[in-house]
């Protein structure tokens, strides 16, 4: 079971870990395999915090795909729930989301990862209950999935996705989709469940006029 948090004893600082197209959200969950060196270290420090948080934070891309150095302001924090050493040295580890957070300021310390001074201002409803989206329309939003996934040749469960709850279902599948870290960033910072569900909706409507296009040239 995940720890409650409230918002008065949520850190001012965080470690961040910059990693392109790694969506985290709040109640969701993003397993991860640790195994450069600075983020070795920032793991073995997290794991001896009560808090046990770190922010997953996207890079901030260059028009050739390249990253420019800087971060996005706006990135998730997640608790680390399960980890596990594997022989070779490597940590297999699942963030369970917390809450969305805006960088202040990055700090620059005797550590060799990345920490910020955050605000968690704005996003106390992350720390609430589960969301809900008075206008999802199930059947609809399934048409447009099942199309998608089928242009992208992605397979899955679709009995657990007609039954899945919503807010699991649209966050589950907005860490999961392989869009690009610049339209990850756009879902991460959805203001709601519902705006998130519509963005969701407007990427995959998106790639499918994309594949669209590209079927008609080839013809």
């Amino acid at each position: 079971m995940v720890k409650n948090f409230q918002l008065s004893e949520m850190p001012s600082a965080i470690p961040v870990f910059p990693l392109p197209g790694a969506l985290l959200l709040p109640r969701a969950r993003l397993p991860l395999n640790i195994f450069e060196p600075r983020y070795l270290a920032m793991l073995d420090d997290t794991l001896k915090t009560s808090d046990r948080l770190i922010g997953m934070v996207q890079p901030i891309q260059v028009p050739d795909g390249a990253t420019s150095g800087r971060l996005h302001q706006i990135g998730c924090a997640g608790r680390v729930t399960t980890f596990q050493e594997t022989e070779d040295g490597r940590y297999m580890i699942s963030l369970s989301g917390i809450s969305r957070f805006r960088i202040k300021d990055t700090v620059e310390g005797f550590a060799p990862y990345l920490k910020a001074d955050i605000t968690w201002t704005s996003f106390e409803r992350d720390l609430g209950r589960r969301e809900t989206d008075h206008g999802f329309d199930r059947p609809a939003f399934l048409d447009v999935l099942h199309r998608f996934f089928e242009t992208a040749q992605l397979q899955s469960d679709w009995d657990s996705l007609k039954e899945a709850e919503e807010e699991l279902l649209i966050n589950s599948l907005s860490m999961l989709c392989p869009f690009d870290p610049e339209e990850k960033q756009a879902l991460l910072e959805a203001p709601t469940l519902q705006n998130r569900r519509e963005t969701l909706v407007t990427l995959m409507e998106f790639a499918l006029r994309g594949g669209d296009d590209e079927s008609g040239a080839m013809q």
